[in-house]
């Protein structure tokens, strides 16, 4: 009956700073902050996005995209589970990798290493090569969110991070004594978006941290957008189609880093199957690390 003393419950982290250091802060209940979650997590059904991806020196990412600071690249995902993620190199535009997963299996294409990976989604123990770490799926979990039911226990803080404040809410799994953390939904104060998501593993394990900034209005096929900045929700009114430009994403687990900066976004519009689909190349070496077995393939 633990989560029962501390659903609901606000926990306040203070640390004494000058009152001018801190900025201003909205205000927003437990009820309030859920519904804005759930609201956004709702609000994406495809993104069609072009990007730009950054890797972390020693990062699975880094092992592919070594000689460039910076790629770019496109990214397609579906619910529940679609996603096709692709690299390319700064102006000629070649493939540096080419990543698919349905929810149930990834495939992964390295031209420079002429290796064609595959293996099942819930693989997720590290190798020593990082480059056999690359997940598509874990992008995916960055574009769309888990609804907050309302069987989950969650607990509400006030985090004070000077010069910021946040809202950070706890969801919890398990029942009884049992209970452990599954996500943690940062929100900004100075705006009420969420700026950060971590997701937990068993025994409070994290698995995802996934920082998110530059929130703006998006063009969909239903509703109009804008490229301005999106403003801020006081009252956390319905604000339609707003999705971040930036995020960071690590993956402790598998030393996996990589910072994503969009630069051209669309909502909600039909994806043929067919582009979610990568077969193996002719000629490349097929790496099954389910089996953890290499074998070559004319």
């Amino acid at each position: 009956m633990l989560w029962l003393a501390l659903t609901g419950c606000a926990v306040s982290h203070k640390h004494s700073v000058p009152q001018t250091a801190i900025r201003p802060a909205l205000d927003a209940d437990q009820t309030q902050l859920v519904d804005s979650y759930n609201r956004q997590a709702d609000a994406v059904r495809t993104l069609n996005a072009s990007v730009q991806m950054t890797p972390t020196a020693g990062s699975a990412y880094s092992g592919v995209i070594q000689q460039y600071h910076q790629v770019s690249g496109f990214i397609l995902a579906e619910r529940p589970a679609m996603i096709r993620v692709i690299g390319q190199a700064p102006v000629v535009g070649t493939n540096i990798f080419d990543m698919v997963s349905d929810g149930q299996t990834f495939r992964i294409f390295i031209p420079s290493k002429n290796e064609f990976l595959v293996g099942p989604t819930q693989l997720e123990r590290a190798t020593k090569n990082p480059i056999e770490n690359l997940r598509p799926q874990h992008l995916l979990e960055a574009f769309f969110w888990t609804q907050i039911s309302a069987s989950e226990p969650v607990i509400l803080e006030q985090v004070e991070s000077p010069p910021s404040r946040y809202y950070a809410l706890s969801v919890l799994r398990g029942s009884g004594s049992k209970l452990e953390i599954a996500r943690k939904i940062w929100f900004d104060r100075s705006d009420l978006q969420v700026s950060r998501l971590q997701i937990y593993g068993p025994g409070g394990r994290l698995d995802s941290d996934i920082s998110y900034a530059d929130w703006q209005g998006v063009l969909s096929p239903n509703a109009q957008g804008n490229d301005a900045p999106a403003t801020a929700i006081g009252k956390l009114a319905a604000t339609p189609l707003i999705f971040p430009r930036t995020f960071r994403i690590a993956r402790p687990q598998q030393d996996y880093q990589l910072a994503v900066g969009i630069t051209k976004l669309a909502f909600n519009s039909d994806i043929p199957a067919d582009r979610f689909s990568l077969m193996q190349p002719a000629g490349t070496e097929l790496v099954d690390l389910g089996a953890g077995q290499q074998e070559p393939r004319p």
